[in-house]
């Protein structure tokens, strides 16, 4: 029986995990191999990986940084950044990593999709798309590059192309809700997944174990990622590695 999953998900930067508001601002909050040994103590569903660094600066992933990970994790791990090529997924995910992710890759070129899915099974490939809620015209915009570069592509109609070219899941990621830790955007989640019934996950906005209860009472089984909410404790933000989950999760 499927069950939704709450992921930590953890931005890579310089080598060095960091925490954004709004895809602006990093903080440092830690080293990336210190974070993973701590989340394998506290029994994570998943933890995500994503290197803001790699597609923006058109760099190939870090695979030496990747293998300690994997070594390290006693839980399932899926990392973005970079990934160009179906060889290099297949790379990542004979490391040990379950699920790689393209973003700005899969929208220049949606047969790499394709080509992934058919290196390491649909199941392994996650398209992660960052999107701003355009309050001109309505409805969501998706960006690259983290947050700078904009397309034309629409939003529920490219993914639904890319599950049918065989991704096995699509990450959401709201842009004007990172780091701000005032709830998910529902009516996003809402549209998306009327769009679409591949596996999803969510992020964006989680300040507490209830936002992450609403987004699974509004749309049933998903993925609820957080940043904020597993790196950072209290109103002044002190940086405290932590996870707990929702006492409804269903």
């Amino acid at each position: 029986m499927l069950r939704s999953r709450i992921i930590p998900c953890l931005l890579m930067h310089d080598g060095g995990l960091v925490k954004t508001q709004q895809f602006k601002d990093p903080k440092y909050v830690g080293d990336p191999l210190n974070a993973v040994k701590i989340f394998n103590e506290k029994a994570v569903d998943e933890l995500m990986f994503l290197d803001i660094d790699a597609s923006a600066k058109g760099q190939a992933p870090n695979l030496q940084l990747l293998r300690s990970l994997a070594v390290e994790s006693r839980m399932p791990l899926a990392y973005g950044g970079g990934i160009q090529t179906a060889d290099q997924a297949a790379k990542i995910i004979a490391m040990g990593f379950e699920k790689v992710s393209i973003s700005s890759a899969a929208l220049a070129r949606p047969a790499l999709v394709r080509e992934m899915a058919e290196a390491v099974g649909g199941q392994s490939v996650v398209v992660t798309l960052d999107v701003r809620k355009n309050k001109l015209l309505g409805g969501y915009t998706i960006y690259t590059h983290n947050g700078r570069e904009k397309h034309k592509a629409n939003l529920a109609e490219f993914c639904q192309q890319v599950v049918e070219l065989g991704a096995g899941e699509i990450v959401i990621n709201a842009i004007d809700r990172d780091g701000m830790m005032n709830g998910y955007d529902l009516d996003l989640a809402t549209k998306i997944r009327s769009a679409v019934s591949t596996p999803m996950t969510f992020v964006g906005g989680a300040g507490s174990v209830d936002d992450m209860q609403k987004l699974i009472d509004a749309v049933g089984v998903i993925g609820a990622a957080a940043g904020s909410l597993f790196v950072f404790k209290g109103a002044y933000r002190a940086v405290l590695i932590n996870y707990a989950r929702p006492g409804r999760l269903s």
